[in-house]
């Protein structure tokens, strides 16, 4: 009977284990709304921005290694290097492992993940990567029941911090009021329009020449020299090309 016992246990820890491992990421509504974009447009107008939806959190090194399981030529050595440089996931201990001594990473926002991985992972759950409008949107909302004196003072102290060794897990900084965690002050993240930026007035990016996604300059059409912290998230992605894979670079879905 007692043997009985242990083995339920057993089994039902193990179904909720995989419960929760597959378990769909909570996502927050954006409502729909007006970005005045960092970099001026060629039609100098804000630009209108959709409805939309943005996972409450990044994705997660446990997340994304059910995507890499699911899909194995996305795994560490069989990844293709046009699609990621020889940095990919390169903190995990195998292809298929994140390693018994990363357990405390596994809900850390996964990093060394280039553009085309992350947006491979958002397409294999029915997503898309958030454009920059959406993104800058999203993350411009103030924190929620959290006294941050100044946004600004507080985006450029993390800014100039090296990128941790052992990332914090998710829901670590504050949460805006549209509900979404870590925006700021966890890790950087990948926009599908990384480094250019959208000068019909749409938020949604739909035939951008592939040189403006990977070059290696951003504009220099400041709106706002003022605005140092957008200044440096501009200037950051604007210096990535899409199969880097960096320490400190992460990514969320939207849809």
């Amino acid at each position: 009977m007692k043997y009985l016992t242990l083995l339920i246990g057993s089994l039902l820890f193990l179904f909720n284990t995989a419960l929760a491992q597959v378990a769909e990421k909570k996502m927050q509504r954006i409502n729909a709304g007006i970005y005045t974009p960092f970099f001026k447009t060629e039609t100098g107008k804000p630009i209108k921005v959709s409805e939309f939806w943005l996972d409450e959190t990044a994705v997660t090194n446990l997340e994304f290694l059910e995507f890499v399981k699911a899909n194995p030529n996305w795994s560490r050595s069989k990844v293709n290097r046009l699609f990621a440089d020889t940095n990919y996931l390169r903190h995990w201990e195998t292809d298929f492992e994140i390693g018994e001594e990363n357990k405390d990473i596994y809900n850390s926002p996964v990093v060394y993940v280039s553009w085309f991985a992350a947006k491979a992972y958002c397409k294999w759950k029915g997503k898309r990567l958030p454009t920059v409008a959406e993104w800058e949107l999203a993350g411009n909302a103030p924190p929620k029941n959290q006294k941050i004196s100044s946004i600004t003072e507080y985006l450029i102290d993390w800014y100039k911090k090296p990128t941790q060794e052992r990332l914090p897990n998710i829901k670590s900084t504050y949460c805006n009021t549209y509900g979404l965690y870590d925006m700021h002050g966890l890790v950087w993240e990948w926009t599908f329009d990384f480094n250019s930026y959208v000068s019909n007035g749409d938020s949604r990016v739909t035939k951008e020449d592939d040189r403006l996604l990977f070059c290696a300059a951003a504009p220099l059409n400041v709106k706002d020299r003022s605005d140092y912290a957008a200044f440096l998230r501009f200037g950051y992605r604007g210096s990535l090309k899409g199969n880097y894979c960096i320490s400190g670079l992460g990514f969320r879905c939207a849809k």
